[in-house]
């Protein structure tokens, strides 16, 4: 994975927000939500949601998709698999361990 990739994903993860409508979004699955509904649970202003979204889709940590006259927002769980496993690839020194243990999640092609 391109390290410049991982650095924009983890920067846009280090915001409150952003880290909450990630994980909405993870929760929500591949369908994603609509950006009314990410706003409504959160408490979110329309204008931050959009700003915020914005950011996340910079990262490549979401996906917008349009359907009539509502844009619907997805985690990208590829890109999410791919900065885990970047951050993990080197773990216990090459040792075994519970980390090729966990489930991996929508998306992840292995």
């Amino acid at each position: 994975m391109d390290t410049n990739l991982v650095v924009r994903a983890l920067g846009a993860l280090g915001h409150d927000s952003r880290l909450a409508i990630f994980r909405a979004l993870v929760v929500a699955g591949p369908n994603g939500l609509p950006a009314g509904e990410i706003a409504q649970k959160l408490g979110i202003s329309p204008s931050s949601l959009s700003f915020h979204l914005k950011d996340l889709a910079h990262a490549e940590l979401v996906k917008g998709r349009q359907t009539g006259r509502f844009v619907y927002y997805a985690a990208n769980f590829e890109a999410m698999n791919g900065v885990i496993g970047f951050l993990t690839e080197n773990c216990c020194t090459g040792d075994a361990c519970g980390a090729d243990s966990t489930p991996r999640c929508y998306g992840d092609s292995r």
